[in-house]
């Protein structure tokens, strides 16, 4: 049987925090202390400039990331062990908010291709 798309069912407004955080991680991300195996330390969330911000090569709309800054949405992915807040210092991406696949790295995360 094939594993379940979202088996978390984490939200629209989930999916691309997780997203963002995940490419955080990624681009600016350092590894956590030994209480957090594997997780990675997020330090500084993106200034949205006008409409949208830049992380790493990638440009995001400013309306794809209004979950960065919602504490609704860090309850939800703390609860189901995504993430593990350190406000407000840094946030850590555990290693299960770095695997999950959300979906949305090609839908929100934008490319300029040249």
């Amino acid at each position: 049987m094939p594993s379940k798309r979202n088996p978390l069912n984490l939200n629209p407004l989930q999916l691309k925090t997780l997203t963002l955080l995940q490419e955080l991680g990624r681009v600016a991300g350092k590894p956590a202390a030994e209480d957090e195996p594997g997780g990675l330390v997020i330090t500084q969330l993106p200034d949205p400039h006008g409409d949208h911000f830049h992380l790493g090569e990638a440009i995001v709309a400013a309306r794809d990331a209004t979950g960065l800054r919602n504490p609704a949405v860090w309850a939800a992915l703390e609860r189901k062990g995504l993430i593990r807040p350190k406000l407000p210092q840094a946030v850590i991406l555990t290693t299960l908010g770095q695997e999950y696949d959300t979906g949305m790295r090609g839908t929100i995360l934008h490319r300029a291709e040249h």
